[in-house]
């Protein structure tokens, strides 16, 4: 029975780090959707997000812990790239000065996070297929 335990543990684990790479695919497309946002209801242009994962620790019987797999902790803004400042006089967000600032979206920077993001999650989907068909393999076996 612990085969079988420890076999779903596995599939859940994938799962888990699915849903936190959908929730950070899905980050990086509002970001792309919103790279030339310059007015947002909270005032200012749009602000890249960022997804940050942190580990789901199990505590076991024995006073261990195992890794349970990830969580996202937190959607957040990045505080730490710049603005972009273009000279734009006859935009209709510009300042005093003709200057309009667009979001802190870097669109190459945003694909290669969604080509990340996208083939961990296919990695996770190879897992749970392999365990799929190691537990196939293992009712075979039993019959």
């Amino acid at each position: 029975m612990e085969g079988v335990s420890r076999l779903f543990s596995g599939m859940r684990i994938a799962a888990t780090g699915m849903s936190a790479e959908r929730v950070r695919i899905d980050t990086v497309a509002r970001n792309i959707a919103n790279s030339t946002v310059t007015r947002t209801a909270e005032g200012g242009p749009y602000k890249r997000q960022v997804v940050e994962f942190e580990p789901i620790l199990l505590r076991q019987a024995d006073g261990r812990e195992v890794n349970g797999g990830v969580r996202v902790r937190a959607v957040s803004n990045d505080d730490f790239s710049s603005f972009e400042r273009i000279h734009d006089p006859g935009h209709p967000d510009a300042d005093a000065g003709g200057w309009v600032t667009y979001p802190n979206v870097n669109a190459t920077r945003e694909m290669a996070d969604l080509i990340t993001a996208v083939r961990a999650y296919e990695a996770n989907i190879d897992v749970q297929e392999n365990f799929v068909r190691m537990a196939d393999r293992a009712l075979r076996l039993a019959q």
